[in-house]
C-alpha cells in the first residue's frame, strides 16, 4: 500500500509526533539529561533555519511531539531529518525514528489548545513526571509561568494566537493555561486526537475540512470504507424496453 504523502496546508498548524527506535532511556533510568539538552538545542537552531514556528514541544525518552506552522510544505520534513541526522550522530546508531513522523492539520480556534494540552501532558501520561510543567523539555514550563522548569531556554519558541487569547495579561494566559492544563481533556477529545495524529489526517469541523479541499496538500479525512453505492436500477416494463405488457 502506497504510503501519503505529507500533509501540508499555507499557514495552519500541526501537531505532529516521531516515535524513537529504541527509547533513550528506560523507565527505571533517569533521563538522558545531555542528550535531550542537545536535542532541545538543535530544535531551536533547526525550527529557525528551515523556518518553522514552534507553539508547543515536548522531548520525552520515547518520542518527539511538537505543534508547529512551518513556512512553506518543506519546512516540517526538513526540520525532523535534521533532528534524525544529527541525535544518529550523537547516539552513534543507525536509523532514530521508528517509520515517518505522523501529523494532524488543526483547526485554529477550536483544536489548538487541546492539542497543546494534550502534547504538554504526556510526560504525566508516559509515567515521567508528576506534573506537565515539572518536566523540563517542554514547552508547558513557560505556558503556565513556572520559570524553574523553562531548561534549556527556549528563545525560538513561537507561541500560536489561541494561546495569546486566553488572557490580556501573561499572568492571566498562564494562569487560564494552567487551568486548562490541570483540567485536562475529554475522552472524546484526547480520541480525536490521537486518532488524526495517526491516521494523519485534519482535526476540525466540517466547513474547516471542506475549506481545504483546494489548499491542503492531499485529502484530509478518510474515504468511506467499502465500494461504492450502486444507484438504484430504473425500473423496466414488461418487455423491457420501456413498453406495456401484451
Amino acid at each position: 500500500m502506497a504510503r501519503l504523502p505529507r500533509l501540508y496546508a499555507p499557514g495552519l498548524p500541526q501537531l505532529v509526533q516521531a516515535n524513537f527506535v529504541q527509547p533513550l532511556a528506560a523507565p527505571s533510568q533517569p533521563a538522558p539529561q545531555d542528550v535531550l539538552n542537545q536535542l532541545a538545542a538543535w530544535l531551536g537552531d533547526s525550527a529557525q533555519r528551515h523556518r518553522v514556528a514552534v507553539h508547543g514541544w515536548v522531548l520525552a525518552n520515547d518520542r518527539i511531539l511538537l505543534l508547529a506552522t512551518p513556512a512553506d510544505e518543506e519546512g516540517l520534513p526538513r526540520l525532523m531529518q535534521t533532528l534524525g541526522r544529527n541525535l544518529a550522530a550523537r547516539l552513534r546508531g543507525g536509523r532514530v525514528f521508528a517509520g515517518r513522523y505522523r501529523s494532524a492539520l488543526l483547526e485554529p480556534g477550536v483544536w489548538v489548545l487541546p492539542a497543546l494540552v494534550w502534547l504538554e501532558t504526556y510526560p504525566v501520561r508516559s509515567g515521567s513526571a508528576h506534573d506537565p510543567d515539572s518536566w523540563p523539555w517542554s514547552s508547558a514550563g513557560s505556558h503556565t509561568g513556572n520559570a524553574a522548569a523553562a531548561t534549556p531556554p527556549s528563545p525560538w519558541q513561537s507561541d500560536h494566537a489561541d494561546y495569546w487569547a486566553c488572557g490580556n495579561t501573561p499572568f492571566d494566559r498562564q494562569a487560564n493555561y494552567r487551568r486548562r492544563l490541570q483540567e485536562g481533556l475529554s475522552r472524546e477529545q484526547s480520541q480525536r486526537i490521537d486518532q488524526a495524529v495517526s491516521g494523519q489526517w485534519a482535526l476540525g469541523g466540517p466547513n474547516f475540512i471542506a475549506s481545504l479541499a483546494h489548499t491542503a496538500s492531499r485529502r484530509v479525512a478518510p474515504g468511506q470504507r467499502g465500494r461504492p453505492r450502486k444507484k438504484p436500477a430504473e425500473a423496466t416494463s414488461p418487455d423491457g424496453n420501456g413498453n406495456p405488457g401484451a
